[in-house]
């Protein structure tokens, strides 16, 4: 699968079909120094391996142990006595921090001070196409479409129109769905990182760069003559800001920066030959590249590996400790880099990540060794607007069903966290939100 035709259309000439509407009243006034990075943890994970662990056979729960997972590759595996002579995990805890979590965590436990874990989010549903969506945009799809603006779109259409490119999408579910929205705000959907360099290279069989330039400088020109003349002269002021950043974004110094060699160079952290995970890999090192140039507000991209309907234990904590490490070698990545538009600011200070799955997996183990699809959930935030090292929600002491929480009267559900997540930036939730209520206690 290579960049749509249709998307790279709508994306370099979106500027024509923009409408004179003035921009959301709540728009943050931090909008040119943060940035966002979301990441679909693709396939339904097994929370009991990471967020919210059980080590007892109680209800349908049955534990990982010693006699169904594969410990050795698990690098935070530490072993306590399920039953005679059959070990499962101790969970992870720690005096700097009020989380409990599994051995799937990996590397990111390091960083757990900074994690914010949202634990029994109602699902109501078990679909995957459903479940992503629900997490992503708040909303059930209807006719297998989605009804609303993934959260992606929604910060790219508030904070990032002026960005070079204000949302990307590396197999990540963004939508963009409404007529008030800026089309500047429309994610460039790529299916690999590697992808875009592609994407922004142009050949010179009939135009060279001259050609190029000329043009653009033409269009420019006459999109700023109108502006004058015209009774919305925003429209085709954002038009001829569109044509002026074209030069910069087909150049090839961006063209060659984002090749998948130069990335590999530029942040030779990551494994990029991991088992699971190396495309993620790629993608978070374009995540960290992009922000670093200050030419997205928004990047999505996708780690997968997680539908284990068989031999659930015999992969899937393996799996999950190279995801979160992909995500905990992305946050030293974040620390060391400095802001590209803040003096002896870094990166991490203004970089906010959001980690979601389709759903979790059945608390009992089939008959093939694995687990199903079940409509409880869990998310991760690490970011400075929220509170780390705490975790919010819960699900009952069965597994079976999200609990209820004390200030709702109900279980947590993806909006929630969507709205709390807008709310975080000064934007008003219900601009993009049917559902969902913005949850004070996680935040700073």
């Amino acid at each position: 699968m290579t960049l749509r035709r249709r998307d790279l259309v709508r994306w370099l000439g979106a500027g024509a079909a923009l409408a004179a509407l003035p921009r959301p009243l709540y728009a943050a006034a931090a909008a040119p120094s943060e940035y966002f990075i979301f990441i679909h943890a693709a396939g339904g994970w097994d929370v009991t391996l990471w967020a919210d662990p059980r080590v007892e056979k109680r209800g349908l729960v049955d534990p990982a142990s010693t006699e169904n997972t594969e410990i050795a590759p698990l690098t935070r595996w530490k072993s306590a006595t399920l039953d005679g002579d059959t070990q499962t995990f101790a969970p992870l805890t720690a005096s700097d921090s009020k989380l409990v979590l599994g051995p799937g965590i990996g590397d990111l436990w390091d960083v757990r001070s900074r994690l914010t874990v949202i634990n029994g989010l109602a699902m109501n549903t078990v679909s995957h196409p459903d479940g992503t969506a629900f997490c992503a945009t708040g909303r059930h799809l209807a006719g297998g479409r989605s009804p609303a603006s993934s959260i992606d779109v929604a910060l790219a259409n508030e904070l990032g129109t002026e960005q070079l490119l204000p949302a990307v999408a590396v197999q990540f579910p963004s939508a963009f769905v409404g007529d008030r929205l800026d089309r500047r705000a429309v994610p460039l959907r790529v299916s690999s990182a590697a992808t875009i360099a592609k994407s922004l290279s142009r050949g010179t069989g009939y135009l060279d760069v001259t050609d190029r330039d000329a043009i653009t400088a033409l269009l420019s020109g006459e999109a700023r003559e109108l502006a004058t003349r015209v009774t919305f002269p925003e429209t085709f002021a954002r038009v001829a800001a569109q044509e002026d950043a074209l030069p910069r974004l087909l150049g090839d110094e961006l063209a060659q920066a984002f090749t998948q060699k130069a990335l590999q160079a530029a942040h030779p952290r990551f494994d990029y030959k991991a088992r699971f995970q190396a495309q993620g890999a790629l993608s978070a090192a374009f995540a960290v590249e992009a922000i670093k140039r200050d030419l997205v507000r928004c990047v999505g991209f996708a780690l997968g590996g997680l539908d284990t309907h068989n031999q659930n234990y015999k992969q899937h904590a393996h799996t999950q400790q190279e995801l979160f490490g992909v995500i905990a070698t992305l946050v030293a990545e974040l620390d060391a880099t400095p802001h590209p538009t803040r003096h002896a600011a870094k990166l991490a200070d203004h970089t906010h990540i959001l980690v979601f799955s389709d759903f979790c997996r059945t608390p009992q183990i089939n008959l093939a060794g694995g687990r199903d699809h079940y409509p409880n959930n869990s998310m991760l935030v690490i970011s400075p607007k929220f509170r780390g090292g705490q975790s919010f929600g819960a699900t009952d002491v069965e597994q079976v069903l999200p609990a209820d929480v004390a200030s709702l009267g109900r279980p947590l559900a993806p909006p929630d966290v969507l709205a709390t997540f807008l709310h975080a930036f000064g934007i008003e939730p219900r601009t993009y939100l049917r559902d969902g209520d913005v949850i004070p206690e996680m935040l700073v």
